[in-house]
């Protein structure tokens, strides 16, 4: 688990000076956090809406990338020194919205499909995610360290892009459930 976290915390430093340059250019436009906020949201509801349509790969790649905005918000707040307790609910609240959208949008594929394993497998996944990030929100409120296991949101995110992008959402989608039933349970 400590491997994990330090791989985790790895990315999250080259993450961090690659969309840095973006943040101060929206910085310089004036833009707030919340409005990149609101921006990647409605962009993660549109890819939930492509794959509705029968546009996986493209559903991806949205996916991503409205989630990839999810990181230039905070950057931007810690850049203005503009991060608020309400800003970081809006973010939080908007990111679970988000996620919730495009899980019932794969389940509706399945659903359609007639494939009952798979939707009961996105139903876990999704459990198990909000159960991750309710643990750990809880845990701090709490002024408890909760350090995550496998898989947390940004798995999440990108393991759900790669599988519409490369066509293996189902297989995915079981690996999620077991995942963060198991990340959620530690």
């Amino acid at each position: 688990m400590e491997r994990v976290e330090r791989i985790r915390d790895f990315i999250q430093v080259y993450v961090q000076q690659a969309i840095t340059p973006f943040a101060r250019l929206l910085t310089y436009l004036r833009v707030s956090p919340n409005q990149v906020t609101i921006v990647g949201f409605l962009v993660t509801l549109a890819s939930a809406g492509l794959l509705l349509s029968s546009f996986p790969v493209a559903a991806g790649i949205v996916f991503l990338a409205g989630s990839a905005l999810d990181l230039v918000d905070g950057t931007l707040a810690r850049l203005e020194q503009r991060a608020t307790p309400f800003g970081t609910f809006l973010d939080s609240t908007l990111d679970r919205i988000g996620e919730g959208a495009m899980f019932a949008a794969i389940a509706y594929g399945f659903a359609i499909q007639g494939d009952g394993p798979a939707v009961a497998g996105v139903v876990l996944a999704m459990l198990g995610g909000m159960l991750t990030s309710y643990t750990r929100a809880r845990a701090e409120t709490l002024g408890i360290s909760c350090k995550l296991g496998w898989v947390s949101r940004p798995e999440r995110v990108v393991m759900i892009g790669i599988g519409l992008i490369f066509g293996i959402l189902e297989g995915v989608i079981y690996l999620l459930a077991v995942l963060t039933v198991w990340t959620a349970s530690r």
